[in-house]
Formats: structure tokens, C-alpha cells, sequence
């Protein structure tokens, strides 16, 4: 094995797997921005979850606009549904796991408000709940997906948005996930404090 060829086929992978994903993500995600401005310009919230990886994008997404992205600016509302080990494990105790993001939308979510839901299969069914409970409170969701989208497919709707990241392998899909949630962070900035490209 030529442990070198094999590392740089991972950089020319993940490049390719950003080019297809500019193609196909670049309308929706623009799309999103707008999406989660208006939201917060109007007061409302994000919200956001997601297993394992997923789940550290997700408070990693949250921690940016609470705290900061790249400019100095006032905290967003937002809340990572994955980091409150006591709710975590009272819902997954008494109600299973499935429920544990559901509740807390059930919870916390308000009309207008937004549910960033993240899944690299589509499939996770914490996740395809928490978009059900998430519509009942009148909530847009926008939905970090790959492959081909999975069960998420089947749940959106409306105003919803869906960037299904075009690529078979989990951590290109991660990968890509990561550079779509700096790319909402930057373009709510940009729209908050102005365009500095």
C-alpha cells in the first residue's frame, strides 16, 4: 500500500465532492441565509441537531452565532438540541431515544422559528422526528443531508430547504456539511454588518 497516494486521493476526492456540491448547493444555500436572517431579524430562534458528527456540527454551528463567526457583532439566538446531558438522558430514559430532539422542539420551538436538522444519511429517526415536531410548532426546517437525502426526502415541505450534499461517503459529506454551516454564518453576517468581499 502507498500510504501517500492513499492520503493525497483524500484531498482530490474532497475536492471534487466541494465542486459537485457548489453546483448543486450554491441556489438553496444562498436560499437559507434568507431564511435564517429573517428569522432573526424578525426575533425568533435556531435550533439545531444531529448524531455524532452531525451533532458536533450542529453545536459547532450554534456556538458561531452565539458567540461569534469571523466580525465582532451581537449573540443570535440559536440552541444546539444535542447538549444538555440531563435532557439527553431523562427523554432517552423515559421516552427512548428517538424522542430526545423531538421533545425539546415540542418544547422550545415557536412559529418562525428555525430547526437546523443534520443527518448525513437521512435516515436518523431522532432527526426525522424532530422535523414532524418541528412542522406542528410552524417551524421552516433546513435539512444537511447526503446521499440521496434519505426519509428527510419524504418530510419536507413548503418553505423548507434541503442541501442533500451529492456524494456516497459519509466523511466527504461531513466534510462538506461544515463548509455549508460556515457559509450560512458568513452570509447572515454579511447581511447584519455588511459585505467585505
Amino acid at each position: 500500500m502507498d500510504m501517500t497516494s492513499r492520503m493525497t486521493s483524500h484531498f482530490d476526492d474532497a475536492i471534487d465532492a466541494f465542486k459537485t456540491s457548489s453546483l448543486a448547493l450554491s441556489e438553496p444555500l444562498s436560499a437559507a441565509v434568507d431564511v435564517l436572517f429573517g428569522a432573526l431579524a424578525n426575533n425568533n430562534k435556531i435550533l439545531a441537531c444531529g448524531n455524532g458528527g452531525s451533532a458536533a456540527d450542529a453545536q459547532h454551528f450554534i456556538a458561531e452565532l452565539v458567540g461569534r463567526f469571523e466580525r465582532d457583532r451581537l449573540p443570535l439566538a440559536g440552541v444546539a438540541l444535542n447538549t444538555d446531558t440531563s435532557i439527553l438522558t431523562a427523554v432517552g430514559n423515559d421516552y427512548g431515544f428517538d424522542a430526545i430532539f423531538e421533545r425539546q422542539v415540542t418544547a422550545l420551538g415557536q412559529p418562525g422559528d428555525i430547526l437546523v436538522a443534520i443527518s448525513t444519511s437521512g435516515n436518523s429517526p431522532n432527526v426525522l422526528r424532530s422535523i414532524e415536531a418541528a412542522h406542528d410548532r410552524e417551524m421552516t426546517v433546513i435539512a444537511l443531508t447526503g446521499k440521496d437525502g434519505g426519509k428527510v426526502n419524504e418530510l419536507l415541505s413548503g418553505p423548507d430547504i434541503h442541501l442533500c450534499v451529492p456524494h456516497g461517503r459519509t466523511m466527504r459529506i461531513q466534510e462538506v456539511h461544515i463548509v455549508l454551516l460556515h457559509a450560512m454564518c458568513d452570509g447572515i453576517d454579511a447581511l447584519l454588518l455588511g459585505d467585505t468581499l
